[in-house]
């Protein structure tokens, strides 16, 4: 027995196979997996209390190590950039996004590849910034064992004051990540941000721009300080986010 686990173990270096968590996740094609990127609000900075850090079940976290483990919030503490202790790391969009996720359908489980980084434009996370790179290194890890469902963004504080060419920035990156990742009509849903009408006009417009892609309106929600949403509104908007997620895969599958 020792040996034949030495040697899947072996066959899996050699493959560049994922390792699993030890419970999971199951078969690659019920394993849908998504990239939650952006600014700090996808980060995460929204108090988060104790009982919000356990563990989600049916749902994986991409680590440091690149490999999978059972998600607990923060979820952007593996983030290639943003090397914050986890009491920076907050509470994102992301867990109430999966829940309605799993709702929907009870077979699946969900892996997160969350690479956010607070403090930056649309323009850093183009094809030749480190960025987007690191983004899309580990979501192409994640895709060996997984089935890239769908892109989570939310950006657009930093660009609040230059907007010429910040739409045509964000459909050059749904156009590059899915070239990249090679999944030529993969769901992309842009959030918005709070505070900022003007931003939220141009994120709204992407939908009619580009096919495949979303917006979930941050209309009436509200934040702990300028920018940042607090933790109901977090909630609300990754619901707003599956609601979304939902409709274009409908519309795929």
């Amino acid at each position: 027995m020792q040996r034949l686990l030495a040697a899947a173990a072996a066959l899996a270096v050699i493959s560049g196979a994922l390792p699993a968590a030890a419970d999971g996740p199951g078969p690659q094609e019920r394993f849908h997996v998504y990239l939650l990127i952006g600014q700090s609000n996808m980060a995460g900075r929204a108090p988060l209390s104790e009982a919000e850090r356990g563990p989600l079940e049916r749902v994986f976290l991409l680590n440091d190590s690149d490999e999978w483990e059972v998600a607990r919030q923060p979820f952007n503490r593996y983030a290639s950039f943003e090397k914050w202790p986890d009491e920076k790391q907050k509470k994102g969009p992301g867990a109430s996004f999966v829940r309605a996720m799993l709702a929907a359908d009870p077979d699946i489980e969900i892996g997160l590849v969350v690479n956010a980084r607070g403090d930056t434009s649309v323009h850093h996370w183009q094809a030749h910034e480190k960025t987007y790179r690191e983004a899309l290194r580990r979501a192409r890890i994640a895709a060996r064992t997984g089935t890239i469902r769908g892109v989570l963004w939310n950006q657009g504080e930093y660009d609040r004051g230059r907007l010429a060419g910040f739409l045509e920035a964000l459909k050059t990156l749904v156009g590059n990540l899915r070239a990249d990742l090679g999944v030529p009509d993969l769901p992309f849903v842009a959030g918005g941000v709070l505070g900022l009408p003007h931003v939220n006009a141009e994120l709204a417009r992407l939908p009619a721009e580009m096919p495949g892609t979303g917006f979930a309106s941050s209309e009436g929600l509200r934040g702990f300080d300028r920018h940042h949403f607090d933790g109901p509104s977090q909630k609300i908007l990754g619901e707003r986010y599956a609601r979304e997620m939902l409709r274009l895969q409908r519309l795929r599958d």
